[in-house]
Parts: structure tokens; C-alpha cells; sequence
């Protein structure tokens, strides 16, 4: 004979006394999260909230909270003392950012293909080569790439720094997109081969919208990297070619106050990107969880 065990299930009330451990724990772990979030937006608070007050006020220790708020910040950053506008340089990190973005996805997506749906001998070596090349200090090649440039005419113009960002951001962009195209099913590209798709209609039609997330992400990173970039557009550009990371160091001076006006200069230069990165939202987030799950 076979004895039958009856399982008693806890009624509600018996639920309600006795919460589960489980819960505590994630109970826990909510407001741990929420108290690193606000310490991590606590500054981006407080450099919005600057740029609103006058230099005076912004110069006070302690700081004055709820000083009157004023546009003079914004109103120096477009020029009303200076002069100095403020839309060529944006101009140019936009150009510099999106031209260098495009060109490192047209070269790192059949790079990225070589490597993960068609590899070929020794891939490992060649990832830890592009791998390596992010290895070496930014400040180590700079000399040598403004003796280049100057040999070559190319100080102060957009199109150095569109090269360089390009091959700055290509070794992280074909370690992201190999990892997204490897989750591509082989079946499908066998299924594109059988039916007579060439490489070209096979990356265009069948591999880019199923990977489509992970080059948001990719984009999306590549973008923030070209846009923050500031060392060799300091050091490359001067007037033409000048980027809006290099224009908002001018407002640093030795004398007078200029806390609000940098304020104010950090707020409006980091607004392209936040906007990229909301309207890249939910593909960014699907793309950096595509490559995750093996």
C-alpha cells in the first residue's frame, strides 16, 4: 500500500504573520539599490541645480540650496558676455561623433561575422590583438600623432579626429558585436545559404534586424565615447575643428568666479547624449542582455 501525504496549504492570514525570509531579503536589497541610485544621481542633481544660481551663490561654502534661481549660467554659456558661440563646436562633436559611429559599424559588423558566424583559424589571437590595442595609454600615442598630423597638414580639422575616434572606439565595438552576432542561430544562415542569399543580402536581410538591439547598444557607446572624448581634441584642434567637451574647459580661468557658467556648459553638452540614451532605451537594454546567456 501506498501511504498518501496531504500537503496543508497556509491560508492568508498565516501568510501575513509569518512573512517568508525571502522577502526581508529582497525587501533589503530594494532599498540598497535605491540609496546607490541616488548616489549616483546626486551629483548630476546638484550640477543642474548650479547652473541655475548665480556665480556668487554658487561660490558660497556651504553651499546656498535655495539661493534665487537665475539663467545667467546658460546665458554666459551662449554667449552674452563673451560673445562666443557655442554652436560650432557642438557642430563638430556631433559630426565627429555620428561620422565616426557609422564607420566603426560598417567595419566592425563583418569583422564581428568573421569572427563569430564564420570564424576563422586562430580567432582568439585576433580578439586579444584588438583587445590589446586599448591596452596602451592614451597620453603614450599622443606625440605621435600630432607629429603625424602636423607632417600631414592635419591639425585643427574635423576629419583627424573622425579617424581617430574610429579607430579609438573599433576594437570595443567588434568584441560587442561578435558576442551579439554569436547568438545568431546557424540554422537560419544555412537556411539564407540553401536558398541562394549572398553574404551581403544574408548580413542586410536575416543577421542585422535580429541583432539590431546590440547595435543600438554598440552605437550608443560608441557615441558617448567620441562625444566625451577630450585629450586629442585639446591637443589636435584650436578653432575650426573645435569640440564641445574642449569649448567647455574655457570657461575654467584662473581668476573670477565661472562655477555656474561650467555648470551650466556640462548641463547642455551632456543633453545629447541623455537623449540618445532614452530614445536607445529598450534596444539598449535588450543588447546588453543579448550577449549575456550562452
Amino acid at each position: 500500500m501506498t501511504a498518501t501525504v496531504e500537503r496543508r496549504t497556509l491560508t492568508p492570514s498565516e501568510a501575513a504573520v509569518a512573512p517568508p525570509r525571502r522577502r526581508r531579503s529582497g525587501t533589503f536589497l530594494g532599498v540598497l539599490a535605491w540609496l546607490i541610485g541616488i548616489l549616483f544621481v546626486l551629483p548630476v542633481v546638484w550640477m543642474v541645480l548650479t547652473s541655475f544660481h548665480s556665480e556668487n551663490d554658487a561660490a558660497t561654502n556651504p553651499p546656498s540650496v535655495f539661493a534665487p534661481l537665475t539663467l545667467d549660467g546658460y546665458a554666459n554659456f551662449f554667449g552674452a558676455s563673451t560673445g562666443a558661440s557655442p554652436w560650432p563646436p557642438l557642430l563638430n562633436s556631433m559630426t565627429a561623433s555620428v561620422v565616426s559611429t557609422v564607420l566603426v559599424l560598417l567595419l566592425a559588423i563583418p569583422a564581428a561575422y568573421a569572427l563569430s558566424i564564420r570564424p576563422v583559424r586562430k580567432w582568439t589571437d585576433v580578439m586579444f590583438f584588438f583587445l590589446s590595442t586599448k591596452m596602451l595609454p592614451v597620453v603614450a600615442g599622443l606625440l605621435p600623432v600630432y607629429l603625424i598630423a602636423q607632417g600631414i597638414g592635419m591639425l585643427d580639422n574635423i576629419w583627424l579626429l573622425i579617424v581617430l575616434y574610429t579607430s579609438m572606439n573599433l576594437p570595443i565595438a567588434v568584441w560587442m558585436m561578435r558576442s551579439f552576432l554569436a547568438e545568431v542561430p546557424v540554422e537560419i544562415l544555412e537556411a539564407a545559404s540553401v536558398d541562394g542569399a549572398s553574404l551581403t543580402r544574408t548580413l542586410r536581410v536575416i543577421v542585422m534586424p535580429i541583432v539590431l538591439p546590440g547595435i543600438a547598444a554598440t552605437s550608443l557607446i560608441c557615441f558617448i565615447f567620441s562625444w566625451n572624448e577630450l585629450l586629442f581634441a585639446r591637443v589636435l584642434t584650436a578653432t575650426v575643428a573645435q569640440t564641445a567637451p574642449v569649448f567647455l574647459t574655457s570657461f575654467v580661468t584662473s581668476q573670477g568666479l565661472f562655477l555656474a557658467k561650467v555648470c551650466a556648459a556640462a548641463v547642455v553638452v551632456s543633453l545629447p547624449v541623455l537623449i540618445a540614451g532614452f530614445a536607445a532605451q529598450d534596444k539598449l537594454v535588450q543588447g546588453l542582455s543579448l550577449g549575456a546567456i550562452k
